[in-house]
């Protein structure tokens, strides 16, 4: 150990460390990273050791554009929509962990992710030209059909391993998701990411740069296919694996597993209040058990068999009608205990007497109880039978599915351990899944609150990726989702998986309390009108924009979405309570309020009674009555109330 006092300098970096762990390599500051995580525009070189691939700089500039997008309710599509706070997004996943960003900054908990894998068959998302408004790049690649649904071909590429940058091509798609996404996690939190051997070592060496080296927790081996893959060429591939990082090391809660029950059967006694248990001889066995290996551990017991009673000493003694025991081997040499001498004086109500007839002799033992018991630290091996991939396609059919509808959803048993291993006693506890798929971790969650009767609230994102009728593998979803009347798209896949979870559930646990639904919420453009630049010396251009200053709401805006879109825009998360009253909404009990329909001197003579912390207004509610505005400016500032209008 150093034995100098840390410099202002260590302090800094430390500090710095904390902030920006991605700004580090080798345990020094690298500039180059610095500047780009602080938002520079630069190139990266390649004089140093970095993971650099074609188009990083590019990826961090796309995690940088700011988004106008906003999120807007969809009550019908919802579960229990007013009470629930579990949360399903429709939308493309980087624009939404953008959104997200203000309100969900460090609230996070756990994150589990089950990204394309990069076999060659994959399509990812590509961002295009970000100074462009979302209605001309739509217009521009056609990735929208008659619907509003996005199409494949403007929104995906195949990524083939012919591509000259196959790799480049998947880390540009996943850099900057994996960026925002660290931002929401909590100082205690972790992510949970499955992939398989295409780009594993890549995506550990993101990890490392994303959230720091000192940040990775573990590369756990998932055996999800104990007998391997029969197609492979040369060895049967029998696992997965499952990278996890830490928020901050320092500050990481990772607990174990409850044990499996070949261990949890050994405790077949009962006590007299009902509290299983099992005996544990207190006698050392193995390595090292001899008396001379460990004087301090070698002591006397005393036995009264009419009372029961049980007695410690560190030296013989002379007890009328006590029974000796000392801890002899079955070789008849003296032997030691596994606690020492006050660990056995403190916890002696946990020990008991008994005669062993296999042996002829008396014997101290431990009741060790099964309530209590420590969770089992995790191996970095998993193989368990719950992980196992055949599990995920029958549980989804469990579902009343038919198995081509979604292929290869991920068993459930995986994302309950991810919850096990970071899942603590408080009740805000936020997991989400911005790959959600099938909805396997929202059907997980649900099985998990149920037996464990413990609180999750998730957020699921998944892009409403349209099915085609052309390609055979889409055919029976497209049918199932024919005979539903539901748009041809994975998201409600997914929503009609966690609706028909939320509904097995409930069955088969009819007393249970907790919070089995799910509001759903759709990524949408803003519902006020942009601004934007003007190139050159457009007069009809101009005169368009400024009028945006008298009207900013957009055409097809309704109220209720611009509440939620300006909730989110304030800070608020999505399961705020929002209360209508009397031309004014109120956001958790008057912490915010918007004036969005209509304002007069009664209605902001209610607000300021209100005392809220701030104020937010159509401009446009105030027209031709100056005086109502700047005597509304006046009172708010008196009262202490910040005020804006849009």
């Amino acid at each position: 150990m150093d034995g100098n006092s840390q410099t202002p300098q260590e302090q800094k970096l430390n500090a710095l460390r904390e902030v920006l762990p991605e700004a580090f390599a080798e345990g020094k500051i690298d500039w180059e990273k610095l500047k780009a995580a602080l938002g520079e525009d630069i190139n990266f070189t390649n004089e140093r050791y970095v993971l650099n691939w074609a188009g990083k700089s590019e990826a961090f500039k796309v995690l940088q554009a700011p988004t106008t997008s906003t999120l807007v309710p969809a009550k019908d599509e919802s579960i229990n929509f007013n009470e629930t706070k579990n949360i399903f997004i429709e939308g493309e996943n980087l624009e939404v962990l953008k959104v997200l960003q203000k309100s969900y900054f460090g609230k996070v908990k756990m994150i589990y992710i089950d990204p394309p894998y990069n076999t060659g068959n994959d399509s990812f998302i590509y961002p295009d030209k970000f100074s462009e408004t979302k209605e001309e790049y739509e217009k521009r690649v056609g990735d929208k059909d008659e619907e509003g649904y996005m199409t494949k071909d403007g929104m995906f590429k195949k990524n083939s391993k012919e591509n000259g940058q196959y790799h480049s091509n998947w880390l540009n798609m996943m850099y900057p998701r994996l960026f925002l996404a660290k931002n929401l996690l909590r100082q205690d939190g972790a992510i949970f990411i499955s992939i398989d051997y295409n780009e594993m070592d890549n995506l550990v060496h993101v990890i490392k740069e994303v959230f720091g080296e000192e940040n990775l927790l573990a590369v756990i081996a998932n055996v999800n296919n104990p007998k391997g893959r029969s197609d492979d060429a040369y060895f049967a591939t029998s696992h997965e694996y499952l990278i996890v990082a830490a928020k901050n090391i320092n500050e990481v809660a990772i607990s174990g597993f409850e044990p499996e029950e070949k261990i949890t059967k050994r405790y077949n006694k009962v006590d007299v209040n009902g509290k299983k248990y099992r005996e544990i001889d207190l006698r050392k066995t193995g390595d090292a058990d001899l008396r001379e290996d460990r004087e301090d551990m070698f002591y006397y017991f005393y036995h009264n068999e009419k009372t029961n009673e049980l007695k410690v000493f560190k030296d013989r003694q002379n007890l009328q009608e006590w029974r000796e025991i000392v801890p002899l081997r079955e070789d008849g040499k003296e032997g030691r205990y596994r606690w020492g001498f006050n660990t056995a004086k403190r916890d002696i109500s946990q020990l008991f007497a008994r005669y062993m007839p296999n042996r002829k002799i008396w014997g101290v033992f431990e009741m060790d109880y099964l309530e209590g018991r420590k969770p089992v630290k995790s191996t970095t091996s998993w193989t368990f039978k719950d992980v196992n991939s055949e599990r995920g396609t029958e549980q989804f059919m469990d579902l009343g599915f038919e198995k081509e509808v979604y292929p290869k959803p991920k068993p459930i048993g995986t994302l309950k351990r991810a919850v096990q291993l970071t899942h603590t006693d408080d009740k805000k506890y936020i997991a989400l899944d911005f790959f959600a798929g099938s909805g396997s971790f929202g059907h997980a969650a649900y099985e998990f609150i149920c037996e464990k009767e413990k609180e999750i609230q998730f957020i699921l994102i998944q892009l409403p990726e349209l099915l085609e009728e052309n390609k055979k593998e889409h055919k029976a979803a497209i049918s199932l989702l024919k005979s539903l009347k539901r748009p041809l798209n994975y998201a409600e896949i997914s929503k009609e998986r966690l609706t028909r979870a939320s509904e097995k559930y409930r069955k088969k646990f009819p007393d249970f309390k907790g919070d089995l639904g799910f509001k759903v919420l759709k990524l949408a453009d803003s519902n006020f009108k942009q601004w934007q630049q003007i190139k050159g010396k457009d007069a009809k251009a101009l005169e368009a924009q400024m009028k945006l200053f008298v009207d900013p709401v957009s055409k097809n805006a309704t109220v209720e979405n611009m509440v939620y879109e300006l909730l989110l825009k304030s800070g608020k998360d999505l399961n705020s309570k929002i209360e209508h009253k009397e031309n004014y909404y109120s956001i958790n009990n008057n912490e915010l309020i918007f004036i969005l329909e209509k304002a007069d001197k009664k209605i902001v003579d209610a607000v300021l009674k209100e005392q809220p912390q701030k104020v937010i207004a159509l401009d446009k509610l105030f027209k031709n009555n100056d005086q109502l505005k700047t005597n509304t400016v006046l009172q708010m500032k008196d009262s202490g109330i910040e005020f804006k209008t849009i």
